[in-house]
């Protein structure tokens, strides 16, 4: 186990004893690391992923050839023109009057352009009762939302007129933008505003100091921020978005309040315990230094597994999230140690009057946990046999897991009136909200077998029964590109738009543009790019899941010298994974429970967020493992038995972890209330998967399977022998009071 010989090694252990001897120049260069990080980065700007590095395969090629030819496609907007009852129809003079009131409305806004009539282009519903204007915002389609107004209000105008007997209601991108931003522009702001103060309110009734509440917090958000200009810097080879922006943001809170706490807990459980500061501080770094850097390590590995997707949007989250947690995992071990270094006693300063400390044990035991650890040691065969049970019930929904893109009406519900309007759009034209874009791209687009050919696509297109048509062909003859918009039969029903997609690409193009040769037709549009991204996602699940797996099995496994402890490590946070799954299927695909959390009627899961809960949760899942089973790791060290061990372990860092847990679950939790149903399952699925794994999974699980076990725990092949030594047992029983030089001797 060691002796007064023993010299401390490890690289938290150096860091730490460097950063509490050097402390004013540790603060100092973390400040400028920041500072520089921020300051560059911001200087750099930020490259954000473009559309056409969105996706590969037919969308790729798309938009590759769109921006090539420097084509720059307006936001189109569409005018439902409807009978309310049924008695009018698009011959009757009061609906001409109307769709000329509407068309004459909007071109006199000034901001439009390629106005065009129902009557011109045969956007009449078979019924005759609905018929849709089109026409293009001016200007930039991504800002066009701010331009569209005007143009609503003139729509409006005409409506306010026809009230009685006809709906008169737009649709488009630039108009959903603005009603979004309308009513939820301020969802994500709030829930990342209100993510900081909720942390430290819980810190505060945590460590019962405002001085030791604003640590972590402090620290979490300096990560943020160096990692903010970071990500500017970084952007220029792997372009980011604000998606990996807001996941950072979300990941960096978490893991950097965890790191800290886990320190700053360490390190006042040893003050406690008698030690003087200096004593207390270096035994920190010997112990959860390690602990944070071993998690750290792991977390990031798992965030790797993002860039196996080949999905720009995956790579740019999980390339942000990776470098969050790597830059919060060194604050941790170099700034947090000079900062409690300097600090001293005055830690435990801003003591809040109303609050009363959690009662614990001399020793830095929970009571709470204390009783339930005697149960489960007690028993432990039961205890494994009712926890698993119980999870595995809950994971067994997942079998079923249904995945989609979500559609407008699935996503926001009736909490936007467009909602209706994309409903009513779609059940009078189907598709015509989403159509199917092929790209055609052609020596000359003008030649004769060219038009032939975009004609007989046109024709079969319809006659296929992929569509119901109009089907519209725009050409630019500059560019020698046309786009051909075709509404997919199926509408807003993704699987039935599907089937249709599959038929254009897989007969009808080869049929007729296939034919000519040098033309390039590549089928886009939401609906197909749905389609591949689904593909492209599904065909990187096994490699994600493999990476991520084996190297957090490689990585317990030399931090650990244990192979049951790497093999139990995997399972009890797959279990935890599953059923984080299985909640999520429950509520938001059959709806049990979904009116507690605003999820009516969604029936399924969005199509990233599988993988994504994957390696968010794994990663943070082996922060509370690593933790818990070094803690046991290092009393069975010190002499403790097995059973000993695993009582002293669990119960000792059970106040760390319920703490940690809380904090994450309450942000979690804060983006589960927005209104967004992709936002609400994230939230929900990351706040169920930490509550089950802090209390379930470590609490009950981990110690009872670990007590089956016994000394089977520390099984170490000797044929494994030869694998690196990441292992670093400086937690030292008894300590010099002060604190000792690097490489100066210590008793364990």
């Amino acid at each position: 186990m060691g002796n007064a010989d023993s010299r401390v090694r490890g690289l938290a252990a150096r860091a730490g004893g460097w950063s509490a001897r050097h402390r004013w120049a540790a603060v100092g260069i973390w400040v400028l690391f920041v500072v520089l990080a921020m300051g560059i980065g911001s200087a750099a700007g930020r490259v954000d992923v473009d559309e056409s590095d969105q996706l590969k395969g037919e969308t790729h090629t798309a938009a590759t050839i769109i921006d090539d030819a420097g084509i720059k496609e307006p936001s189109s907007e569409t005018i439902l023109i409807q009978s309310r009852n049924g008695s009018l129809i698009s011959t009757d003079s009061e609906f001409r009057t109307a769709v000329t009131a509407v068309v004459k409305a909007v071109e006199q806004t000034g901001k439009v352009t390629d106005v065009t009539s129902p009557y011109d282009t045969k956007t009449i519903s078979k019924d005759g009762r609905s018929a849709l204007v089109q026409f293009d915002m001016r200007g930039d389609a991504d800002t066009a939302g701010d331009r569209v107004e005007p143009v609503l209000n003139a729509v409006a105008g005409v409506q306010k007129d026809h009230a009685s007997s006809l709906r008169i209601e737009e649709i488009g991108g630039a108009s959903m933008a603005k009603q979004y931003k309308d009513a939820f522009g301020d969802d994500f702001k709030k829930a990342e505003y209100s993510a900081v103060p909720v942390a430290l309110g819980i810190l505060l009734i945590a460590f019962d100091a405002l001085v030791a509440a604003l640590l972590p917090v402090a620290l979490a958000m300096t990560a943020i921020i160096a990692t903010m200009g970071l990500m500017g810097i970084v952007s220029h080879v792997q372009p980011m978005s604000d998606t990996a922006n807001s996941v950072m943001l979300l990941v960096g809170l978490a893991v950097g309040v965890d790191y800290c706490l886990f320190y700053l807990r360490r390190e006042r459980e040893e003050r406690e315990a008698g030690r003087d500061a200096g004593a207390a501080l270096r035994i920190a770094a010997a112990t959860s230094g390690r602990a944070i850097i071993v998690s750290g390590v792991t977390v990031c590995v798992a965030m790797a597994g993002m860039l196996f997707t080949g999905l720009a949007e995956f790579e740019a989250m999980g390339l942000a999230s990776l470098m969050v947690v790597a830059v919060a995992m060194v604050g941790s071990v170099t700034v947090l140690p000079a900062l409690l270094s300097l600090l001293g006693e005055r830690v435990e300063k801003g003591r809040i009057p109303f609050l009363r400390r959690r009662s614990r044990r001399g020793n830095g035991e929970s009571r709470f946990w204390t009783a339930v650890l005697k149960g489960v040691l007690a028993r432990p065969l039961v205890s494994v046999l009712v926890a698993a049970g119980a999870l595995l019930a809950i994971a067994a929904p997942a079998v079923g897991m249904k995945t989609e893109n979500l559609t407008l009406d699935q996503e926001f519900g009736n909490s936007l009136p467009i909602v209706g309007t994309y409903n009513r759009v779609n059940d009078a034209f189907p598709g015509g909200t989403e159509p199917a874009e092929v790209i055609v791209r052609a020596k000359d687009i003008n030649a004769a077998d060219v038009k032939q050919a975009l004609a007989d696509f046109k024709a079969q297109a319809v006659s296929s029964g992929a569509s119901r048509g109009p089907v519209d062909i725009k050409l630019h003859d500059a560019q020698n590109v046309a786009f051909v918009y075709v509404p997919l039969v199926g509408g807003s029903d993704q699987d039935k738009a599907a089937k249709s997609l599959e038929k254009l690409r897989d007969e009808v193009r080869p049929a007729t543009l296939g034919k000519v040769d040098g033309v390039q037709a590549p089928i886009t549009g939401n609906v197909a790019g749905s389609h591949d991204f689904n593909d492209q996602l599904l065909g990187s699940v096994v490699p994600v899941f493999a990476f991520v797996v084996a190297f957090a099995f490689l990585l317990m496994l030399l931090s650990f010298r244990s192979l049951t402890v790497a093999i139990t490590s995997i399972a009890l946070n797959l279990l935890s994974v599953g059923a984080a799954y299985g909640i999520l299927v429950a509520v938001f695909q059959h709806g049990w429970g979904a009116s507690l959390v605003g999820a009516e009627g969604v029936g399924a899961i969005v199509t990233w967020l599988p993988l994504f809960l994957f390696v968010i949760l794994f990663g943070l899942s082996m922060d509370y493992h690593v933790f818990v089973v070094s803690r046991i790791r290092e009393a069975r060290l010190r002499g403790r038995t097995t059973q000993e061990a695993i009582q002293h372990g669990v119960v000792t860092t059970a106040g760390v972890v319920t703490s940690a847990a809380i904090i994450m679950v309450a942000v979690f939790a804060i983006f589960g209330t927005l209104s967004m149903q992709s936002m609400k399952q994230m939230g929900v699925g990351l706040a169920a998967a930490v509550l089950i794994d802090a209390t379930v999974i470590r609490g009950v699980l981990l110690p009872a399977v670990m007590a089956l076990l016994g000394e089977r725990n520390w099984y170490f092949p000797k044929w494994l022998h030869r694998l690196p030594d990441l292992t670093h047992d400086e937690s030292a029983e008894e300590i010099t009071s002060t604190v000792a030089g690097e490489g100066e001797p210590i008793r364990v």
